[in-house]
């Protein structure tokens, strides 16, 4: 048998790690969890463990997350209308809750300490916020999509829809664990096909923004990692400014490509979670909404920091946010600091 690289054997190992882990929290519960049964359960020692995650709240991200990232599901034939998909995005939620069959082993009650431990400090709460932030924009954007609104004019947002929504969906999982029956997600489902009829008088104006960064023409090479965009706006976002990426989307001209590059000081702990929050929505999204309605925006998460090197940023942390235009395999214009998305994507038109 062919001797397993370095990398292998750490991919090896952390994919061990990560299967315990969840049989682990789903046999004892997250908070009787115990790092040492953890690493029993993958025949690994206490060490191998924390080589490969900071801590059992970082564990506990990582695990939830991976659950969420299921397989490719096929999207509606045709065309429906907002509120036919945001009902079928409302019932591929519901699927997902536990019923009050359940007991407390069960899979479906693993993501029952997420929001106490999203809660437990303000490192994991302010990242959360704004990922619930992006989410909300890319739902809102689906919706829109499917409406034909013209991204840049002050009519056809549905960011507030998509909110509305996602306050719903949320409420509905805490109470389908904490109030096991209380919850009836055919009711769940048709009070979010509802929401998207609501007028919630939503526009986006452009922002007011004297004071902050300005594009600086440039001519720098663009070679990022394989699978990144090759052109348009590329947004480099710590995870506690998340939201400022609405700007580039509704500034930039129609066919202009934005891409939010997901960066933090924390990646270890805080990219899991990005990845979980994001998952949630997206594989929801997917089976709801033609691929004609799904957003221009492209997430990346960046974890090892080698896209923002790409596009400039040499340092990053939560609070970083720089953007970069690039047109054929160039960057023609860069900013950074406050207002970046907008400056770099007022470049683009």
């Amino acid at each position: 048998m062919a001797r397993l690289s370095r990398a292998e054997a750490q991919e090896r190992n952390r994919e061990k790690v990560l299967a315990a882990a969840r049989a682990e929290f789903i046999e004892r519960g997250y908070r009787a969890a115990k790092i040492d049964a953890i690493a029993e359960r993958a025949d690994l020692t206490r060490g191998a463990v924390y080589s490969n995650f900071p801590g059992k709240r970082a564990l506990y991200f990582a695990v939830l997350a991976a659950a969420a990232m299921t397989e490719p599901v096929d999207p509606p034939l045709g065309v429906p209308s907002p509120r036919e998909a945001l009902a079928a995005f409302a019932r591929a939620w519901c699927a997902r809750l536990p019923m009050f069959t359940d007991d407390d082993n069960s899979p479906a009650r693993l993501a029952t300490d997420l929001l106490p431990e999203v809660m437990a400090d303000d490192q994991t709460r302010r990242p959360y916020a704004q990922l619930m932030r992006l989410n909300a924009l890319i739902l809102g954007l689906a919706l829109e999509g499917l409406e034909f609104a013209d991204l840049r004019t002050r009519t056809g947002r549905r960011v507030r829809v998509a909110e509305s929504a996602l306050t719903t969906l949320h409420g509905a999982s805490q109470l389908a664990a904490a109030a096991p029956g209380f919850v009836e997600p055919f009711d769940v489902v048709r009070v979010c096909g509802q929401l998207a009829d609501l007028d919630l008088d939503d526009a986006w104006l452009p922002p007011h923004l004297p004071y902050a960064v300005r594009p600086r023409p440039v001519d720098e090479r663009w070679s990022p990692p394989a699978g990144v965009a090759a052109s348009g706006v590329v947004a480099v976002l710590g995870l506690h400014r998340l939201g400022s990426v609405e700007e580039a989307v509704r500034t930039v001209p129609p066919g202009v490509p934005v891409t939010a590059v997901l960066v933090s000081s924390a990646p270890a702990e805080l990219s899991p979670l990005a990845r979980l929050a994001l998952a949630e929505v997206d594989s929801c999204l997917r089976s709801a909404f033609p691929p004609t309605a799904w957003s221009r925006l492209a997430i990346v998460h960046d974890d090892s920091g080698a896209v923002a090197a790409a596009a400039g940023v040499a340092a990053v942390s939560d609070a970083t946010e720089a953007a970069v235009l690039v047109r054929d395999g160039r960057i023609v214009a860069r900013a950074e600091g406050f207002g970046a998305c907008y400056a770099a994507a007022t470049a683009a038109g």
